[in-house]
């Protein structure tokens, strides 16, 4: 949470957050808070193109830290504020995730089931075995099971001996997060949280209508593609595809014969994911390079090879979703969001290729601006940013209630959990017990000791 206000606006005190979005295309900074009708305000935004990610991973430290500055420096110009705290979001082809069960046998049959036993259960989870340089980044629970008695969302209070829970285990490469780290500390920042960029888009572009009934959210950016399926209200499964929107343009670039750039204006202007809809005459002219002849090439022809890619990242996306075992509880049909959404016709492409409904996800819903820049926000672009902005502000308001100095610079150590009460046990997965991220934090300051070539 940004503390640092240089405005003559004293309504704008301490409840300032700023979200980082470090994308594969584009590096996005969000200065906003929540205002007295509940709806998210955005009072500067600042981007950069990201030159050093790949598919979401750092693999130019030098450059992403310049595309970072760059980034905070607009969003703190535009707000009139210094930016010196972020929430960051981390996705990437790294991410993986997994289901398992977790079993422990409490001691007394007389003692109802309590917190305690809870965060045991949930640290036992982050214990579990797994791939050599991974860490586990989130333990969500789905359900509990009280001796055989299944489907129990809130187990304080049940009387058992035997407490089972499902859980939605996220895992990630532990060098990708401390690249993201560093970057961010050599670019004078200091981190108050991590977030998973689609569980972040969901908070932004999905209703809790549309949690509950089951919906799948596919989050299309440039170097990968996103999936996050909810049913009952919670995260059923995730997965990442490492294609986006930047393998359309290198198609287009072979196909075409045409630089990078002449690809990614074609892409962007006259680009369609449906061929059909496009006519056979309508004919685009690019300029030749030093001199030479003009090139034209049909409209048709570049829908064409835009589907062909689509249609295979469709059919990723329809795996996972018969590998989630939710594909016939979906009743809110596919939300599509991120910058490769903007295809024109992709709804119809993606409704004709899997048979649900679609919608374009942007955060509108959640977004007080109006006016121009309001409009601008209200793009399915931005909807990791003002994701991550939200993110912040559930962390500022929880650490209000718990009437924590929230004046104080974030310190990067494991709280002590807080026994909560009854009716917010859904809310302990979000205590990180023991998770990666508390140990990342712990380790920060080690880690930017470090040289990295």
């Amino acid at each position: 949470m940004e503390k640092n206000i240089n405005s003559d606006d004293q309504n704008l005190s301490t409840d300032l957050v700023v979200g980082l979005d470090i994308g594969t295309t584009k590096i996005a900074a969000m200065v906003g808070r929540k205002n007295k009708f509940g709806k998210v305000e955005i009072l500067g935004i600042g981007k950069a193109e990201s030159l050093g990610v790949t598919r979401g991973v750092v693999v130019n430290i030098e450059q992403t830290v310049a595309s970072i500055k760059t980034a905070i420096a607009a969003a703190a110009n535009e707000a009139k504020v210094d930016i010196g705290e972020v929430i960051v979001g981390i996705a990437g082809q790294h991410i993986k995730s997994m289901q398992h069960r977790g079993m422990i046998t409490r001691q007394s049959l007389e003692d109802e089931v309590n917190q305690k036993d809870v965060d045991q259960l949930i640290e036992n989870m982050h214990r579990l075995v797994i791939n050599p340089g991974e860490e586990i980044i989130h333990v969500i629970p789905q359900e509990y099971i009280i001796d055989s008695e299944i489907g129990i969302k809130n187990p304080i209070g049940h009387a058992g001996i035997r407490l089972e829970g499902n859980f939605h285990i996220i895992t990630g490469q532990v060098s990708a997060v401390k690249n993201i780290l560093k970057c961010v500390d050599r670019a004078g920042l200091q981190i108050v949280d991590l977030h998973l960029e689609p569980l972040a888009s969901a908070d932004a572009v999905l209703s809790d209508e549309e949690k509950e009934a089951g919906v799948v959210l596919v989050d299309i950016g440039g170097g990968t593609t996103d999936v996050a399926i909810f049913y009952d209200g919670i995260i059923r499964h995730t997965a990442v595809i490492p294609f986006g929107g930047n393998i359309i343009t290198e198609d287009l670039k072979e196909g075409c014969s045409i630089i990078k750039t002449q690809a990614e204006q074609l892409k962007v202007r006259f680009g369609s994911a449906l061929a059909q809809e496009n006519q056979e005459n309508e004919i685009i002219s690019i300029p030749g390079l030093r001199g030479r002849p003009h090139k034209e090439i049909s409209v048709k022809f570049l829908a064409q090879i835009i589907q062909a890619r689509m249609e295979e990242i469709l059919e990723f996306v329809l795996f996972e979703i018969k590998s989630s075992g939710y594909e016939r509880k979906l009743s809110a049909g596919i939300v599509v969001t991120g910058g490769g959404s903007m295809l024109k016709h992709l709804p119809q492409l993606i409704m004709l290729t899997t048979g649900m409904d679609c919608r374009i996800g942007t955060p509108n819903e959640h977004l007080a601006n109006t006016g121009e820049a309001g409009d601008e926000l209200k793009n399915p672009l931005y909807a990791t940013g003002v994701g991550l902005v939200m993110k912040g502000i559930e962390q500022y308001e929880r650490e209000s209630k718990k009437g924590m100095n929230t004046q104080k610079p974030a310190e990067f150590k494991v709280e002590t959990p807080v026994e909560p009460e009854k009716a917010k046990v859904t809310d302990h997965s979000k205590k990180k017990i023991g998770s990666f991220f508390d140990t990342l934090i712990t380790r920060a300051k080690d880690w930017m000791s470090d040289d990295i070539e």
